[in-house]
């Protein structure tokens, strides 16, 4: 009996199989079978890897290698949004100038990243021209290591001046650098300050004590509290001679003096650069820059009579005043990205003019025009300080 019931297990167990490889089967008839052979291929090469595939099923759009932008600076990180850079070429050197530039080439490729023909016209007061100061002023003092004097002749001056002009814009900065930034040949010769030599410059000035001032400069604190700037304003002044001439009092005021002065830091910054490494002077040079630049508004502002119209007898918001406040910050907004610190001081300014004109409203508060309506790198909300500050 027990016989009897084993096999009953047994042959339901074989029909449950044949039912099962009887599905299989004819599942497998409905199925395409699709035989990919396997290579054994090693891979040897970055552009095997890029090889992109066969099958018709997925076809990558190819990139070439000359699309992809070239980072002038391998060893350090890529930054946000990096953009392509313009092809590059051999710039056409007049012959003339005797630099071998290949030693300031680290400066060079700085100063045409930060000068790219699309960029410098809108962050040209706040990066570019910043950093073709700098280089001027590195070259100037390279140059001077081969004589014993800090500044260029003339016509040396000329030449050489077009070179670096070549040389930025083969290397895809904008070419009309020299017209955006205000700077011509003459800056290299040192103009009409009468001290250019090397031995003249030492005897006046306290060398040690500028070059302790500005080897290292901090850039939390120059700005606030000034320790190179004053140094080589110092320096300028004592080589001018305008000192001397006016009896031991620091008065400048005529325009011949003020040039005068401003040709003699350029060559205070010349003989900097020759006892500083380039990195090292391109980093000092840029910031006091920086801290001259966010001291001033470099936005222009035309007479706002459409927005004193507007807003001249109006103590809440009024939407003929917002419109019109909106749409003048808006056109001085297209003139050129600035800081935050230049921000808060063309606000100011144009809330002075506001206020001279008789409007007496905080329109900023009004109309909720904030920080970022001037600039737009940053957020504020204390446009109630600003306003009343322009008093």
């Amino acid at each position: 009996m027990a016989y009897a019931k084993t096999a009953t297990r047994l042959k339901g167990s074989f029909i449950h199989q044949l039912l099962v490889i009887a599905i299989c089967l004819i599942s497998y008839q409905n199925v395409v079978a699709l035989h990919v052979p396997h290579k054994t291929t090693q891979t040897s090469s970055t552009s095997e890897l890029a090889t992109p595939p066969r099958s018709r099923t997925f076809e990558p759009i190819e990139i070439p290698p000359a699309v992809i932008p070239h980072y002038p600076f391998p060893g350090k990180s890529l930054p946000p949004m990096y953009p392509s850079f313009p092809k590059t070429y051999d710039p056409v050197l007049t012959g003339r100038c005797p630099v071998n530039f290949s030693v300031i080439s680290s400066i060079t490729e700085k100063t045409a990243s930060d000068c790219t023909r699309s960029l410098s016209t809108v962050v040209g007061n706040v990066i570019c021209c910043p950093q073709f100061n700098s280089l001027l002023h590195i070259f100037q003092g390279f140059y001077s290591n081969r004589s014993d004097t800090l500044v260029l002749q003339s016509a040396v001056a000329d030449d050489c001046f077009r070179d670096i002009i070549s040389i930025l814009a083969s290397k895809g900065a904008n070419s009309s650098i020299a017209g955006l930034c205000s700077v011509k040949s003459s800056n290299l010769t040192g103009g009409s300050c009468p001290v250019k030599d090397i031995g003249t410059f030492e005897k006046i000035v306290n060398t040690s004590k500028l070059l302790e001032s500005c080897s290292t400069v901090d850039s939390l604190k120059e700005c606030c509290r000034p320790v190179c700037q004053p140094a080589i304003s110092e320096a300028a002044l004592l080589i001018s001679g305008i000192k001397t001439a006016l009896g031991g009092k620091n008065i400048v005021g005529v325009p011949n003096e003020i040039d005068t002065l401003s040709d003699c830091k350029g060559v205070v910054y010349s003989w900097i650069a020759r006892k500083l490494e380039f990195d090292d002077a391109n980093s000092a040079f840029r910031l006091l820059s920086s801290c001259k630049v966010n001291k001033v508004c470099p936005l222009e502002f035309k007479q706002p009579l459409e927005v004193v119209n507007a807003c001249r007898n109006f103590a809440v918001p009024s939407p003929s005043c917002c419109s019109s406040l909106n749409a003048y910050i808006a056109g001085i907004q297209k003139q050129m990205l600035i800081t935050n610190r230049q921000a808060i001081i063309c606000a100011a300014a144009f809330g002075f003019m506001l206020q001279k004109a008789g409007v007496m409203t905080n329109v900023y508060e009004l109309c909720d025009v904030d920080l970022k309506d001037f600039s737009l790198q940053g957020d504020c909300s204390f446009f109630t300080f600003c306003f009343s500050i322009s008093c």
